[in-house]
């Protein structure tokens, strides 16, 4: 890193429901990302569901995954004001699509690079291409889709070391997902380690995103549940996590 980047005081860390949350201003995140990058360690990120924030409290290897990422970003609104039921602190929301498009921008300021892994490979050669196009200068080091055969994972691992990306974009197809990065991280390069969901199909126009409206009125969850009608028994989870607050507020629990 060159010397233009200065040391940023620790990102605040709080906890929600015995759940880490970090509080990131849209301002500090490039000089945060950068110093992460700086740091030579290998970093997790999560964008966190309200569903995610759930399994967080009781999902074992879930539960320390989040506890030892470097950056926790809620993406649900109900989290947002859960922080600020309980703790009275403000905390930031982001869209995931805006978050990985500012995360991508960051990096191609200074010519990073990226490895995409997951997706079809229809998905990801179009995603990839798309990515060249909207980054120029961002090195997309290389790329392998989701679903791949147990036996060639040694070979993937190996070719992302190699390549040392400082970004791993990791999405759907890849067995264990978010979780895969966990069980694997001692077998990664130094680096920051995303796991984005559908996002590749995205970048490919073959997925459409919520509206930045639905998004900021936190309907984006009815979109997901009209394509699949199952998801509407999350309401049942909602209302939980709702009665939580309500019980961690009356009773000064430890959040």
């Amino acid at each position: 890193m060159d010397g233009e980047t200065v040391n940023a005081p620790p990102l605040e860390r709080i906890s929600l429901l015995k759940v880490p949350l970090n509080i990131v201003a849209p301002e500090r995140l490039e000089e945060t990302v950068y110093q992460m990058l700086k740091s030579g360690k290998g970093e997790d990120l999560i964008l966190l569901s309200l569903w995610d924030f759930l399994r967080a409290r009781g999902n074992g290897e879930y539960r320390f995954f989040v506890q030892r990422s470097a950056m926790i970003i809620p993406i649900a609104k109900s989290l947002v004001g859960g922080a600020r039921f309980i703790l009275k602190k403000k905390v930031y929301r982001y869209m995931p699509f805006d978050f990985v498009i500012s995360l991508l921008s960051i990096l191609e300021k200074r010519e990073f690079s990226v490895y995409l892994l997951g997706g079809r490979m229809r998905s990801l050669k179009r995603a990839e291409k798309n990515l060249r196009q909207t980054f120029p200068r961002l090195r997309i080091v290389g790329r392998y889709a989701g679903n791949f055969k147990h036996q060639e994972e040694a070979t993937i691992l190996q070719a992302i070391r190699k390549a040392a990306p400082s970004l791993l974009l990791v999405g759907k197809g890849v067995k264990g997902e978010e979780r895969w990065i966990a069980r694997h991280d001692a077998l990664l390069n130094n680096g920051l380690r995303l796991w984005c969901s559908d996002l590749f199909d995205v970048f490919a126009e073959r997925k459409k995103r919520p509206s930045r409206r639905v998004f900021e009125r936190g309907f984006e969850w009815f979109g997901f549940c009209l394509q699949k009608p199952w998801r509407f028994l999350r309401i049942v989870p909602y209302f939980y996590y709702k009665f939580l607050l309500l019980m961690y507020k009356l009773f000064n629990l430890d959040s």
